[in-house]
């Protein structure tokens, strides 16, 4: 069985849903705000032609089947987050995203699930969120964008309603960084390559593993289940530097364990293009803390099976491929 729980997904009700932040897609190209992704192209088509081109539920479907992807966690896009804005439209906004993504994953709900979109710049309307999608809609957990939420980390005391409400529905956060340069309003397009997406996702993701140890929240819940996307970010790679440098420059970090002792807490894919990094990543977190995710036939789309060329055993395949998944997701 394969489970991938990284494959994002649109919907034409995420868009048009505030006056200036949108999200609109508008001469061809993604706007938000101030802020577009690359160049517009009047003659490109229309949301309501993409959607209806790749995005439709039967598409989707089909395309899952081919791939041999048994089941399917999605997520928004996270150019969308909207952090940044105003609490009450950011409430608004997650609300009818995550109904949108339950009528959708309602067309297949074997095959379709979804993780939920929290306002997470206001962290007790994310904790009802978090609920009302999960008790009422079956989500699998909720999506956050790794850093960066109004201002605020993921060690501000302020986000204990939303840890408590996840230790109490036992469920995972998926960890995806997004494009700061979304939150820089009328300098938003002087990062022309997309430079916050595409390097600083991982970045991000960073951060909510540096932050969430230092600022003692494991230490507090325990229970936390925390899945971080596109290889773990940089954390598998510099994994015993971060630990090193907890004791030695970060005096007013609130850890009571070194960092290597909070590995239990998280869960990484193998979403990186090039099969000895994924043999790194298994080496250093082991395959008990692996789960399948590839941005399927998203922006950095991989060809093929992502457990095949670097030596793993079929049961440890079937782990990383479905088996630790079914474990940790209970609406799955």
């Amino acid at each position: 069985m394969l489970l991938d729980l990284h494959a994002h997904q649109l919907t034409t009700a995420m868009f048009d849903k505030h006056p200036h932040w949108g999200p609109f897609w508008e001469n061809g190209t993604l706007r938000i705000g101030d802020w577009t992704l690359g160049t517009s192209n009047p003659e490109a088509p229309t949301i309501e032609q993409i959607y209806a081109e790749r995005w439709a539920p039967e598409l989707r479907l089909e395309s899952f089947r081919k791939a041999g992807i048994d089941k399917a966690v999605l997520s928004m896009p996270f150019h969308m987050v909207n952090y940044h804005t105003e609490p009450e439209f950011a409430i608004r906004f997650a609300q009818e995203v995550n109904d949108s993504l339950a009528a959708y994953c309602a067309n297949d709900p074997e095959v379709l699930k979804y993780w939920a979109h929290v306002p997470a710049q206001d962290p007790k309307a994310a904790a009802a969120e978090l609920e009302r999608t999960v008790t009422r809609f079956g989500a699998s957990g909720i999506s956050m964008g790794g850093a960066n939420f109004g201002d605020k980390e993921v060690s501000d005391p302020s986000f204990r309603p939303l840890w408590e409400k996840l230790c109490e529905l036992d469920v995972m956060v998926f960890v995806h960084g997004y494009n700061q340069s979304v939150t820089w309003g009328e300098k938003a397009n002087t990062d022309p390559y997309d430079t916050t997406s595409i390097v600083g996702m991982n970045h991000d993701e960073t951060l909510f593993f540096w932050h969430l140890i230092n600022g003692g929240v494991l230490d507090d819940f325990p229970q936390l289940k925390i899945y971080i996307t596109h290889g773990g970010g940089f954390i598998p790679y510099q994994l015993w530097r971060f630990n090193e440098t907890n004791k030695t420059m970060a005096p007013d970090s609130k850890n009571k364990k070194d960092v290597i002792e909070y590995a239990s807490n998280f869960y990484y894919d193998l979403d990186v293009h090039h099969p000895a990094m994924r043999r790194a990543v298994t080496e250093v977190v082991g395959v008990d803390h692996l789960l399948y995710g590839d941005n399927f036939s998203g922006s950095d789309s991989h060809a093929g099976d992502l457990t095949d060329g670097f030596g793993l055993s079929e049961d440890d395949r079937e782990k990383i491929r479905s088996g630790n998944a079914l474990k940790l997701l209970k609406n799955i």
